[in-house]
C-alpha cells in the first residue's frame, strides 16, 4: 500500500499556503493604512479550506456545461474580497490598524499552529519510515 503526501498531509499544507497568502493581504493593509482611499481586503479562509477538502475527499461538484450555476463561494479560490468597514474615514480609506493588527497576529497563531502540526506529522512519517 503506497503512501502519498497528499493522504498523508490531508489540507494541512493547503492551510499553511492560505495563511501566507492571508498574511501578505492583512500586511498590505496595514502598509496602506494611511492611503487616501485603499481599500481593506481579506482571504475567505474557510472559503478556501472547504475548497481544499473537497479537492482532496474528491467530493467537489463540477461545472458539466457552461449554463450551469457556479457552486463555489465567493473567496474560495483566494480571490481578494473587501471588507466592509465598520466606520469608514472621511479620506475613503476602510482600513482600520488596530483590527488588521489583531487579524494579522491571529492568523500568524493559526498559521504556527499548523506548521507545528504539519511538522508533527513529518515527524511520525519519518518514525514510522525508520521503523522506530
Amino acid at each position: 500500500m503506497a503512501i502519498t503526501f497528499d493522504k498523508a498531509l490531508g489540507i494541512h499544507e493547503h492551510a499553511l499556503q492560505a495563511r501566507v497568502q492571508r498574511a501578505e493581504v492583512l500586511a498590505n493593509n496595514l502598509a496602506n493604512a494611511d492611503t487616501p482611499g485603499f481599500k481593506a481586503r481579506d482571504i475567505d479562509f474557510q472559503a478556501m479550506m472547504q475548497q481544499a477538502q473537497e479537492s482532496v475527499s474528491g467530493l467537489s461538484m463540477n461545472r458539466t456545461h457552461h449554463g450551469h450555476m457556479d457552486t463555489s463561494s465567493p473567496g474560495a479560490n483566494g480571490e481578494l474580497m473587501y471588507r466592509t468597514p465598520h466606520q469608514p474615514s472621511i479620506d475613503g480609506n476602510t482600513v482600520d490598524a488596530q483590527e488588521e493588527q489583531s487579524r494579522f497576529m491571529r492568523n500568524a497563531m493559526d498559521y504556527q499552529a499548523s506548521f507545528q502540526f504539519l511538522s508533527s506529522k513529518f515527524s511520525g512519517l519519518t518514525k514510522a519510515i525508520k521503523g522506530e
